[in-house]
């Protein structure tokens, strides 16, 4: 599956799209977590804790929205775009989104 945030996928014609594809996901942090971000906003600096929790939740929005494409039988998303809001005190959505299409070299 190709992915790609442009329009189009270079080298190959776009035969037929296919619709919107999207796969999203709410995470929430821990306890634990919520103690050490606490501890380090005393300090400055990023909370590497956190940044592994939204890197992790658009890792699964993504793979969500690739399983949608593939069931639609697509050969690319194009036009991918990702988005994030906070659904509720301490949790966080991400989404993923884009154009499921068929190609032809």
């Amino acid at each position: 599956m190709k992915l790609v945030n442009i329009d189009y996928v270079p080298g190959y014609e776009i035969t037929e799209a296919l619709g919107i594809v999207k796969g999203q996901i709410v995470m929430s942090k821990n306890i634990g977590r919520d103690f050490l971000a606490g501890m380090k906003t005393i300090v400055g600096g990023e909370i590497a804790s956190y940044t592994d929790m939204i890197a992790q939740a658009r890792s699964m929005a993504t793979k969500r929205m690739v399983d949608e494409a593939n069931n639609l039988g697509a050969d690319a998303i194009i036009n991918i775009r990702y988005g994030s809001s906070a659904v509720m005190n301490g949790a966080a959505e991400i989404i993923a989104y884009g154009t499921a299409v068929k190609l032809k070299k």
